[in-house]
């Protein structure tokens, strides 16, 4: 599976905000199917909640003329992913992470946004040039 140009940034960013990052990528066995989503994570909470776990898919958003085809590839994938971790591994929640950039452009536009909320992508949005994490959207 070919890596995101802006893997390493979101799996930097990650652990800046404090995760551990545990598998890279974090394969998924589900009805026959083989999957991978690009990262998966954890951190320890307060003693009494346990342990908090992710799955991050990364998506950059670069091919500028064709965004909405990218966004029509990453919303299939993260549909699938999260239908395959509630199977495989409940107790892990999946994100779509972005770039700012893309986030305080094309995904503030009315056919994107709706999209995002009416299928409850949670996402993680980055920051390219400081290697963090700007906001958590779940």
């Amino acid at each position: 599976m070919a890596r995101d140009r802006f893997h390493q940034i979101v799996k930097t960013a990650l652990i800046k905000d404090g995760w551990d990052v545990t598998h890279d990528p974090l394969q998924i066995k589900v009805g026959g199917v083989d999957m991978e989503v690009d990262l998966g994570a954890e951190r320890l909470l307060a003693a009494e909640r346990g342990e908090e776990k992710i799955a991050v898919e990364i998506k950059s958003f670069l091919a500028t003329a064709s965004t909405i085809s990218e966004f029509h590839t990453a919303l299939g994938q993260f549909i699938n992913y999260r239908a395959a971790l509630q199977r495989e591994e409940p107790d892990r929640i999946l994100f779509l992470a972005v770039p700012d950039l893309t986030y305080n452009s094309f995904f503030q536009l009315d056919f994107p946004a709706s999209i995002i909320k009416e299928n409850a992508i949670k996402l993680i949005v980055y920051d390219i040039q400081i290697e963090k994490i700007s906001r958590w959207i779940a």
